[in-house]
């Protein structure tokens, strides 16, 4: 990903399958994720991912999400189910991130500015900024304070994550304008399964906010 000027590129996260992500790509999304955490209510498997990736339409992103995982299984799952992009959601760090085989969002639970501290030693495609908390790594439907954010920019592009709903993503996006918005619970039924008025309205939403 980079930092050029265009809209606001949107990535709908948590997919499990096929119709889900078929819908969303239909309503204008530019990336879908998939998520490796076993601990996550949203985990998909190698086979289910594979499968999906196979049947995406060209010029839309597939991004892996991994938690804490090895490098080498993280590489290994990328070339099976040929991601365009990984998404590191735990503890990875900057020397981490450089044996990943593919672009990188590092992803950074915002709990204060002291979340900032160190950024600049992520030489990373994208910086993704979510909302922290104690007991999730992600998807926790909380938003933070984006005033924050305008320490995080100077360390390069910024994906905008946490709590975004087609109620408030408009607004966080005239007031971070960030490159891209990520969102998972915010159009969903259930976890792991998508609400289709939710998306169709989120990315409605979105392309209004750049208006």
């Amino acid at each position: 990903m980079n930092t050029l000027s265009g809209r606001v590129k949107i990535k709908i996260c948590g997919m499990t399958s096929l119709e889900d992500t078929l819908l969303a790509v239909k309503e204008g999304a530019d990336a879908v994720g998939f998520i490796f955490y076993k601990k996550s209510p949203r985990a998909v498997s190698v086979k289910t991912v594979k499968s999906i990736v196979a049947a995406l339409p060209p010029f839309v992103e597939a991004v892996g999400v991994f938690v804490n995982e090895t490098s080498d299984r993280i590489n290994r799952i990328a070339d099976s189910c040929n991601l365009s992009a990984v998404q590191l959601h735990g503890n990875e760090s900057p020397a981490f991130c450089k044996k990943i085989r593919r672009r990188v969002i590092k992803a950074v639970r915002v709990k204060g500015k002291e979340s900032f501290d160190g950024l600049s030693s992520f030489k990373v495609s994208a910086i993704l900024l979510d909302a922290y908390s104690e007991e999730q790594q992600g998807g926790t439907g909380e938003t933070f304070d984006w005033r924050l954010i305008r320490g995080g920019k100077q360390y390069g592009t910024v994906i905008l994550a946490g709590g975004l709903d087609p109620k408030n993503v408009a607004h966080a996006i005239q007031k971070v304008k960030p490159y891209a918005v990520d969102v998972c619970s915010g159009v969903e039924r259930t976890p792991g399964k998508k609400d289709p008025a939710r998306l169709k309205a989120f990315i409605k939403a979105v392309r209004s906010g750049q208006s």
